[in-house]
């Protein structure tokens, strides 16, 4: 039994099963990486300050990994993991200073084990989960600045805010919850300094670059997201997009629920005093889900399920605020018996999908598709395939598979002047077009044609 002596046990023991496991798992089960982290690597592989759908971070990511390891599937499953397990430190750290209580803040990290963004969907590393440990550190750093007023913390919040927008904008909401947290504590003269003040200059100096990108690339990356959206058709949307919204979070945070039923021994509220953490959990927390549902009313937004990955890091730490005089830590095996049900039938599901279901982006043979083109290449030129032209997935494929790592674009557009004539040249897409326009050697696996291009 997990008591108060033996609690960073069994909690270093809790992060590295985790990390074992949904590094494990996926590494053995999967044939190919999701589409998420092929597309980040597409990316990495032609480094930028942003990209057609999104900010930059995730692609240095991966692309600092694959520096490391290259084409090893099981290094981008591990790498997803550390991003969440850093956000579980982060959350933890966050609660033991919060509730002054390592055991409280042990079982506020279990119970995000039990939402589905922390386990089922996070073997594929992309933007959503590049944004976890910088929305937790964000919100530790932040009651930090409140409470002890260091110059360092608001350093860090700087930090962790700036690479959070640099993942993913929808990491605007936090930010827009911490502005209105600083403002709040402003208003009510409950600020020691105004050392808060330094944090929007150090952002805008950490996306300065990127919002430089954003302009010479015509804010591409703000279209994609509002097309993303597919904003209101017709005055109905208002409605029912936001009513399905809510629908589908409450069935996803379901084992959460059941979870904290096992935790909390009576669901009744006791008077609630509006005191400094409520505050501070009001607008790190409630703020950023009110206003991305507004978003949804408002707009008319079709909201995606995946969005809200970051946004219950706080979950746990929220429930056992507002409950914690109604948990009972003598009467708790109830609660790490479901807690170790939902622990193992999460991987063992995911093993058992991945394993029957023969048709998921995980099952594409891209490295033997690589193989084959690679051996076509090599019966027909000299020098080394340097890029591929197509699509994230399927040329981000070849570019990730290639031993020779060629950079991947979508389209050449402007960039055809910039090509040396001694870089050989791969095009993905339509095999029926492709065959027609090919000037090199042409070749087709479905449902893809590829033209090559190379000194013979």
């Amino acid at each position: 039994m997990v008591s108060k002596k033996n609690i960073y046990k069994f909690y270093f023991f809790f992060l590295f099963i985790h990390l074992f496991l949904w590094t494990l798992i996926p590494s053995l089960t999967n044939v190919n990486l999701p589409l998420d982290t092929i597309e980040a690597l597409a990316w990495g592989s032609n480094l930028s300050w942003g990209f057609n759908k999104h900010p930059p971070f995730s692609a240095f990511a991966v692309e600092f990994f694959y520096k490391i390891f290259g084409n090893q599937d099981w290094a981008y499953y591990l790498l997803s993991q550390l991003f969440v397990i850093s956000a579980f430190i982060a959350v933890f750290n966050f609660a033991k200073d919060f509730f002054k209580s390592d055991y409280l803040a042990f079982l506020s990290v279990l119970l995000l084990e039990s939402i589905f963004y922390y386990n089922y969907t996070s073997p594929e590393f992309n933007v959503n989960i590049s944004q976890l440990p910088f929305w937790a550190f964000s919100i530790f750093f932040a009651w930090r600045c409140i409470k002890y007023d260091k110059y360092l913390d608001y350093i860090f919040l700087s930090l962790t805010l700036g690479l959070g927008i640099l993942s993913k904008y929808i990491f605007l909401y936090l930010v827009l919850g911490i502005k209105l947290l600083f403002l709040y504590l402003l208003i009510k003269k409950k600020i020691k300094s105004y050392n808060f003040l330094i944090i929007g200059p150090l952002v805008l100096l950490i996306v300065l670059p990127h919002i430089f990108w954003l302009f010479d690339n015509n804010f591409i990356t703000l279209s994609y997201g509002i097309n993303r959206t597919g904003v209101a058709g017709n005055l109905m949307d208002h409605l029912i997009f936001p009513i399905t919204f809510i629908f589908k979070q409450l069935i996803i945070l379901l084992p959460f629920f059941i979870m904290t039923f096992f935790l909390i021994n009576k669901f009744k509220l006791n008077k609630i005093v509006l005191d400094q953490k409520l505050i501070f959990l009001f607008f790190t927390f409630l703020i950023p889900l009110l206003f991305i549902f507004l978003t949804s009313m408002i707009m008319g937004a079709k909201l995606r399920t995946m969005w809200m990955t970051p946004f219950y890091l706080l979950a746990g730490v929220v429930i056992i605020q507002i409950f914690r005089k109604n948990i009972n830590l003598n009467k708790i095996k109830k609660f790490y018996i479901v807690f170790v049900f939902f622990f193992l039938i999460s991987p063992g599901t995911y093993a058992l999908i991945s394993l029957k279901n023969d048709f998921k982006r995980t099952d594409y043979p891209g490295k033997e598709i690589a193989r084959l083109v690679q051996n076509r290449w090599d019966d027909n030129f000299t020098n080394e395939i340097k890029i591929v032209i197509g699509d994230e997935w399927f040329a981000g494929n070849l570019s990730y598979h290639l031993d020779s790592r060629p950079k991947w674009i979508i389209e050449l557009k402007d960039e055809s002047k910039n090509l040396n004539k001694e870089e050989g040249v791969i095009y993905t897409g339509n095999p029926k077009i492709l065959k027609n326009i090919c000037p090199g050697v042409f070749g087709s696996i479905k449902p893809v044609g590829y033209c090559m291009i190379g000194i013979r």
